[in-house]
């Protein structure tokens, strides 16, 4: 009788082993996946980040500050070691962009009522503050137009008829073209499960790779305007006076490129172009798209680039814009 129950028991044991196993399985032990670019997305709309984009302060106004009150103002040129030491602005560091969030950090500039990044054409610099503003360090603005409006003898990007001009001015439409429909947001994985986690993150390897990858030029985009998801950043009313063929318009102002409106329209399968008047609201709204996983890109020098002479605003205007301020080397 011993026997035979010890054989009873042998036969049950591996079925309530499988069936152990299988409860494991099915009872949630497996670690639960986060889908980071959502919980990400839904951070910046809980942040409202894109309504301090962009976030500019002109040469004349940055003077200003740096004569009545210089001890609340922090300048930081990201310009090369050798332009920087051609002539910089009195009091500036030069600071490596893969370095700003560091510099930023170690030297407690969240002190500082404003930190200016100043770059050659304020696009670079327009990039580096939507990074640093998606941290949450509010007081960091780009210097409009960059070194070109401080001083003619740094005027040299806004002032070159290769970057300005109206090449592409006759390609402009006035056909609309729709929204997508929603789709998927990007696949990041940085392996971290809150907002702020993941921003840190994605924050740090955008700024690493650099401002190249986040540009493209007009050239590029009008030899394969089909390659590209082209987003015209302008009010409709702007939108409907001409733009690049394809382009599709995203307002501003609230912005629709939010998880809460229309941010999963972008395409993720192919870069997504977006381009304003000048290139530096453009270049920070790209800032925004790369850490979320998309392969955002600022089209280079905006519209100034491709219809300057019909252009309705944003237009660079050297007789107003270009200043004469100290360069000290």
């Amino acid at each position: 009788m011993q026997l035979r129950k010890l054989f009873y028991l042998m036969l049950i044991i591996p079925f309530l082993f499988l069936s152990t196993s299988c409860s494991d399985d099915d009872g949630g032990t497996e670690p639960v996946q986060v889908n980071e670019a959502e919980v990400l997305a839904k951070y910046l709309d809980d942040q409202n980040v894109l309504a301090t984009f962009p976030a500019m302060i002109t040469a004349a106004d940055l003077n200003t500050l740096l004569l009545t009150a210089p001890s609340t103002v922090a300048v930081l040129d990201i310009r090369s070691a050798a332009d920087f030491a051609n002539g910089h602005i009195s009091g500036a560091v030069n600071v490596a962009t893969a370095n700003l969030l560091t510099y930023y950090e170690t030297n407690n500039l969240s002190g500082k009522a404003t930190v200016v990044i100043a770059c050659y054409s304020g696009q670079t610099a327009g990039w580096a503050t939507g990074l640093l503003r998606m941290l949450g360090f509010t007081n960091v603005k780009d210097l409009k137009w960059g070194m070109s409006s401080w001083n003619q003898a740094t005027s040299g990007s806004w002032t070159s008829t290769s970057n300005v001009g109206n090449t592409y001015a006759s390609q402009f439409t006035t056909t609309a073209t729709a929204k997508n429909p929603a789709g998927d947001l990007p696949e990041l994985d940085t392996g971290k499960e809150n907002g702020a986690d993941i921003l840190r993150e994605r924050v740090e390897a955008v700024l690493a790779e650099g401002f190249t990858p986040s540009t493209i030029n007009k050239t590029t985009v009008f030899a394969n305007l089909s390659g590209y998801y082209i987003v015209n950043y302008w009010p409709l009313d702007q939108y409907n006076w001409g733009h690049i063929p394809g382009a599709v318009q995203y307002t501003p102002s609230p912005s629709e490129l939010t998880y809460a409106t229309s941010l999963k329209t972008l395409p993720t399968d192919k870069p997504v172009v977006v381009y304003c008047y000048t290139g530096q609201t453009s270049a920070h709204v790209a800032a925004y798209l790369r850490v979320l996983g998309y392969d955002g890109k600022t089209l280079l020098f905006g519209v100034n680039g491709m219809s300057y002479d019909t252009m309705p605003a944003g237009k660079f205007n050297a007789s107003t814009e270009i200043h004469s301020y100290d360069l000290v080397q």
